[in-house]
């Protein structure tokens, strides 16, 4: 039984399933999705459906990430958030336009249903973004930090990497846990195009939302898998703007 986190996927439904078939993902396995399931590529809702789909038949985990809060919000009330819309709101918005009021209402119940954060039993945490509080993702007083935050990983980022976890140096937010898993952040804006480490932290984003690549890792060896870059995928249209 194996458990992969799976980076964001921003309406990349192509990459998802290129991705899948690379993982070879086997009955008993564990998927962890680190959010952004919407946004960008033409097909969210398709992306919505298919995990839907995927989850009646793996044990799937699905993070909640700042483009499924808004994305969330529209589903609910026709809330438009302008820079949603300008960062791949349109497109999800366009994604729906075949998709039925009930599915609409199952998509947001999936959207509602899912967890701000995870923790497994060997005290790897899983959230989309990061935390500010420094008793940990558990007692976060400003959860949309929680798929917000990027100064958790700019923090690990720019540590010395001759720190060890039990030095005194080391920061007390990164202390909680044996290894945290995040997105959000794309690693294409640091020039790397697979998933990074910085400390204890393993960054899955690997641009999926740009002209990066969708990206899975095997939680435990770390070995990943990834899709083509999204562009070749989807070559007629232009992703999300990354300003």
């Amino acid at each position: 039984m194996k458990t992969y986190a799976i980076g964001d996927i921003h309406g990349g439904l192509k990459a998802l399933i290129q991705l899948f078939n690379k993982m070879e993902i086997k009955d008993g396995d564990n998927l962890v999705f680190m959010g952004d399931y919407v946004d960008g590529w033409s097909e969210s809702a398709q992306v919505v459906q298919f995990l839907i789909e995927l989850s009646q038949k793996f044990n799937c985990i699905f993070i909640k990430g700042n483009h499924d809060v808004w994305a969330q919000d529209w589903l609910r009330d026709n809330t438009v958030n302008p820079i949603w819309y300008m960062h791949g709101g349109k497109e999800t918005m366009d994604s729906y336009a075949c998709f039925s009021e009930r599915i609409k209402k199952q998509h947001l119940a999936f959207f509602e249903s899912m967890p701000l954060y995870h923790i497994d039993a060997k005290n790897r945490l899983f959230v989309h973004a990061g935390f500010t509080s420094m008793h940990g993702a558990e007692k976060e007083v400003f959860k949309e930090s929680l798929y917000f935050d990027r100064t958790l990983w700019e923090m690990a980022l720019s540590m010395d990497k001759r720190i060890e976890k039990d030095s005194t140096l080391y920061p007390r937010r990164l202390q909680h846990y044996s290894e945290i898993f995040i997105g959000h952040t794309p690693t294409i804006n640091f020039n790397v195009n697979v998933p990074m480490q910085a400390a204890n932290i393993w960054n899955i984003d690997t641009g999926a939302a740009f002209t990066g690549k969708l990206s899975g890792i095997n939680i435990d060896t770390k070995a990943f898998f990834q899709s083509e870059n999204l562009p070749h995928l989807y070559p007629n249209e232009k992703g999300r703007n990354k300003n």
